[in-house]
């Protein structure tokens, strides 16, 4: 028996050690992604320090 036998073109197999495109985000959406979570987290500790200041007041 050969392997064309049982070869389905829906499911082609794919090399286990590669690292394919998909399975990786960009580089770049990785570090906008950290540069929002941070910007994010410093605005809000402002916004959160603002009515901390306001409420004592």
């Amino acid at each position: 028996m050969s392997d064309s036998e049982h070869y389905d073109p829906l499911t082609p197999r794919r090399p286990r050690s590669a690292d394919t495109q998909e399975r990786r985000m960009p580089r770049g959406v990785v570090i906008r992604l950290f540069a929002y979570l941070v910007a994010g987290h410093v605005i809000a500790g402002f916004l959160y320090l603002l009515f901390t200041v306001a409420g004592k007041g």
